[in-house]
């Protein structure tokens, strides 16, 4: 189990060298991509923000790439339906546009997955998220640690 783990972190820290050291590569393959309509799957519900901005980006490539581009909403299992669903597609008109959560955990968490992780290549990131932890502003506690106190408790 230890050995694939460090084999999909190798795997990761390659992908981001190619993103580095390949882009001219990339480009001459790309130039003839898409030939049909592009799928987009993401690992969560209608509203969220990789759905909006998958919604967005997908607005705007189409005219682009003269081909439709479909976002395809597959919410639930900690991300795996949506993963397993990407991986089983074996299409190179399927993309899956996630928060790297959603996958980088999974093989220190799941003993057994239905996809291989080294089947994903994390190819561009498209956006920064900023996870707040809030409270009610009536509420007595005025910091983390005062949170953590009254959880503990």
């Amino acid at each position: 189990m230890f050995q694939g783990k460090l084999r999909f972190g190798a795997m990761m820290i390659f992908s981001a060298l190619s993103l580095v050291c390949g882009p001219s590569c990339a480009h001459a393959q790309a130039q003839a991509w898409p030939q049909r309509s592009v799928k987009v799957i993401v690992p969560l519900g209608p509203g969220a923000g990789v759905d909006i901005s998958a919604r967005l980006l997908a607005d705007g490539l189409a005219p682009r790439w003269g081909q439709s581009v479909v976002v395809e909403n597959r919410p639930g299992g900690d991300g795996v339906v949506a993963i397993t669903a990407f991986a089983g597609a074996q299409d190179d008109h399927t993309l899956l546009m996630s928060p790297t959560s959603s996958f980088t955990h999974h093989p220190w968490l799941y003993d057994k997955l239905p996809y291989d992780p080294l089947d994903l290549v994390p190819i561009a990131r498209v956006s920064n998220t900023i996870v707040a932890i809030v409270v009610p502003s009536s509420s007595p506690i005025n910091s983390l640690a005062e949170l953590m106190t009254m959880a503990r408790a």
